[in-house]
């Protein structure tokens, strides 16, 4: 983030830690979403289903072959008692038992090959939507992710797709093979005995309203139980990338107090869905026993009278027992659907953020600056009303190397992110030979400009794959180029593996220089028309740096170059100096020229030279 941005979006200070609490819990929390109609979330889901359409048809084909072996199977006790046992006659039971165990061979072929193909149906949209959600957040303005902490962003693409992972792997195919079978064992039950089939859906009503009871306050609950993973992760994730900061101010004791206290909000809202889930399950095991209680007291009377026969009457009890296997399913995925819909609200509130760099509708290509960059009466202000930079007016030519000076917050480095179109400007033009940034093609435009931070990162790989970012058109002999420009040979000289030696998350096992000298090997083997320097040799020993600057002034010359730097003797050699202040331009010129001026930088000069 740059300077000007973080000075933007300090918090306002408050007078206790509650205040303080309910800043950073809003932070770390999404803002509350309003009613949510499940059919249009329904809708978006079944577009990325759409494509493997044909394997969930498969799943429908499979789904009623397996349900009539798992119902035919009554049928066959049904016979097996009113034919062979009650009247002791076994000749033929053999064929009823091998039946029997011809449709258990089945149905569970049947079901295997039923649930690979929802599996892999399930697996195949939710890679889908994980390669949507990523590609949408690499076109997002950098903005964004400053409003928004890395661990909500990466509970989006972890927990909320896992809960989709489970509706859509295991849940939708069921519940329409659930809803199959159900309807199919109310036809059963019917022909079989219309009586004891009103003594078992009596307690259907009871069960459906519980259902409604439960369906609100499930949903509340999974919305909540969201809200608090995200800000438990976004929690742990600051933690842990902070975890040199918290030792070495001894805040380890202060940094578990504020996790413990987001866990345990994140354990009262998992409870509370366990709590509804545990209910809702046990009320359909209830109804279920109490059903086939008053179907044994009923039928049996029924079997004494000679209405129905003790075959039938233990079939009924079987058919029964499968009516509620899956009612208890139907309860179960209805638990499920309720995680998914959550975090399809989530996932889908993500796809919907529209902060996105816009491209123009007939971009035209770009493949090197001709003759000049231009910023023209330019205004920008993160927020609406906090101008950044007011009127800016200046020149780069092609070859020129320019430095932007000026105390901190002066809007250096938006400069750089307005010109790079990380953000775009509310007034005035950035001009790329006559021709406004924004009628570029955004990929284009980027790939004119390499930028070296001042705090350098580094990707988990080897060196060169950071040099090189794995693109193919930069090639071994760019990176060594390059990195005999910058003196990185040497340096890695102490490692046997050269450019394959490892480097692990953020080049942790580098040093700062190091780390350095690779981002600035990896700017100059892209072979960019702009090379851009903020603060790139803040981090760097005072060797180094003259090496880096030795190095790479005889390349400069011949190539633009805009530095930004607080150390003014690392920039005297600058073709030209834009001294800004209060997000204005107050002097240009050179170093001769400023310093005789007697103006800013002037004093900026004397400032850095006598300060003690």
């Amino acid at each position: 983030m740059s300077d000007d941005a973080r000075q933007d979006q300090q918090p306002d200070a408050k007078g206790d830690d509650a205040a303080r609490e309910d800043k950073r819990a809003s932070f770390h929390e999404e803002k509350r979403l309003g009613k949510v109609v499940d059919r249009d979330l329904v809708r978006r889901l079944a577009g990325y289903v759409r494509p493997y359409l044909w394997l969930f048809i498969g799943c429908l084909v499979l789904l009623p072959m397996a349900s009539a072996m798992t119902l035919f199977q009554p049928h066959l006790l049904q016979l097996a008692i009113d034919d062979h046992l009650i009247p002791k006659q076994l000749d033929g039971l053999g064929w009823i038992v091998g039946a029997f165990a011809v449709t258990l061979v089945l149905e569970y072929g049947l079901r295997f090959a039923q649930f690979y193909l929802m599996q892999l149906a399930g697996q195949q949209a939710l890679r889908d939507l994980r390669c949507d959600v990523f590609d949408h957040l690499q076109r997002l303005r950098l903005s964004f992710f400053h409003k928004n902490p890395v661990g909500r962003l990466m509970t989006r693409l972890t927990t909320d797709i896992d809960s989709l992972q489970e509706a859509l792997s295991s849940g939708m195919i069921t519940i329409i093979g659930d809803l199959i079978t159900l309807s199919v064992i109310v036809v059963i039950l019917l022909v079989k005995s219309w009586q004891l089939a009103l003594v078992t859906f009596a307690v259907v009503p009871i069960l459906l309203g519980a259902t409604f009871l439960f369906r609100s306050l499930m949903r509340s609950a999974y919305r909540e139980a969201r809200v608090k993973i995200a800000r438990l992760n976004a929690n742990l994730q600051e933690a842990v990338t902070g975890m040199g900061i918290i030792q070495l101010f001894a805040h380890e004791e202060r940094s578990l107090r504020e996790y413990d206290t987001i866990n345990q909000e994140h354990r009262d809202a998992a409870i509370a869905l366990i709590r509804y889930d545990a209910i809702l399950y046990a009320f359909v095991e209830m109804i279920s026993s109490i059903a086939i209680a008053g179907l044994i007291w009923y039928g049996a009377g029924q079997t004494v009278q000679d209405v129905v026969t003790l075959g039938v009457l233990v079939a009924f009890i079987e058919y029964v027992e499968k009516f509620f296997v899956p009612i208890r399913d139907l309860s179960q995925k209805y638990t499920l659907f309720q995680s998914a819909m959550a975090s399809s609200e989530r996932l889908f509130q993500l796809l919907d953020t529209d902060e996105v760099i816009e491209e123009a509708p007939e971009a035209l290509p770009i493949e090197a600056i001709g003759e000049r960059i231009e910023f023209r009466d330019v205004w920008f202000a993160y927020n609406d009303d906090n101008w950044i930079l007011r009127g800016v007016s200046f020149t780069i030519e092609r070859g020129q190397k320019v430095a932007l000076v000026g105390h901190t917050g002066a809007g250096k480095t938006t400069i750089i992110s307005l010109l790079t179109r990380m953000y775009d400007i509310q007034q005035g033009e950035i001009l790329i030979d006559g021709v406004d940034v924004r009628r570029y093609r955004l990929h284009d435009l980027r790939k004119l400009f390499a930028v070296v931070l001042q705090d350098s990162f580094l990707f988990t790989g080897t060196i060169r794959d950071n040099i090189t970012l794995r693109v193919d058109s930069v090639t071994d002999a760019d990176v060594e180029h390059a990195a005999e420009i910058v003196g990185l040979g040497r340096l890695l000289g102490r490692y046997e593996d050269s450019y394959a030696h490892p480097v692990k998350e953020r080049g942790n096992n580098l040093s700062v220089g190091e780390r350095q000298l690779v981002t600035f090997t990896r700017a100059l083997a892209h072979r960019p028309s702009v090379l851009i320097l903020d603060e790139a040799t803040a981090n760097v020993d005072t060797e180094t740096e003259a090496l880096i600057q030795e190095a790479t002034e005889a390349m400069m010359a011949e190539q633009t170059s805009v530095v930004i730097a607080h150390r003014l003797s690392t920039i005297q050699k600058a073709d030209a100096i834009v001294v800004l202040h209060k997000g204005q331009v107050a002097e240009v010129g050179s170093h001769q020229e400023l310093i005789e001026r007697g103006g800013l930088y002037h004093t900026l000069v004397k400032l850095q030279y006598t300060a003690p």
